[in-house]
């Protein structure tokens, strides 16, 4: 609309949480510490909350619909292959396409990335704190945020 001028809009920060329905919190549990190092913070019979640092996964008790095709989320690892290695080790079938995709027990949609990799940057305390300080981005992921003014120019 010409003339008028946009209202102010909340500026997104993040993402701090996802909800997953799942069949049952203990197998949830079970079957992603399997492959994932992550704090239970609390649980119940009908939801769990796993932390990663500053961010969580509330497991939420009660899924009814089929699988996800498209819709998905991502988790961000240290060490992909480990996490394809245990993932492999529980029978996990990925599905076809270029990321590391693949459906948990209850038909959620997961993709594994690695963290160095890609733009998505935790502090540097929160890194310490979990204790992967180690971790630095790719000179790839490094420059996709210069692009956007959101890294230091070399």
């Amino acid at each position: 609309m010409e003339g008028k001028p946009s209202p102010r809009r909340a500026k997104a920060v993040g993402i701090n949480h996802i909800a997953l329905e799942v069949g049952d919190i203990d197998a949830a549990l079970d079957f992603y510490s399997a492959f994932l190092d992550f704090e239970i913070a609390r649980r119940s019979d009908s939801a769990a909350f796993v932390y990663f640092g500053d961010q969580f996964i509330n497991f939420a008790k009660g899924r009814r619909q089929g699988p996800d095709e498209r819709r998905h989320f991502g988790i961000a690892v240290d060490d992909k292959e480990l996490a394809r290695q245990r993932l492999e080790e529980l029978g996990v079938t990925f599905l076809d396409g270029r990321f590391m995709d693949f459906l948990d027990p209850w038909g959620n949609r997961v993709e594994i990335t690695t963290y160095t990799k890609i733009q998505y940057t935790k502090p540097d305390h929160i890194l310490r704190g979990m204790g992967l300080d180690h971790l630095r981005k790719t000179d790839g992921a490094l420059a996709e945020l210069r692009a956007k003014g959101m890294a230091p120019v070399r």
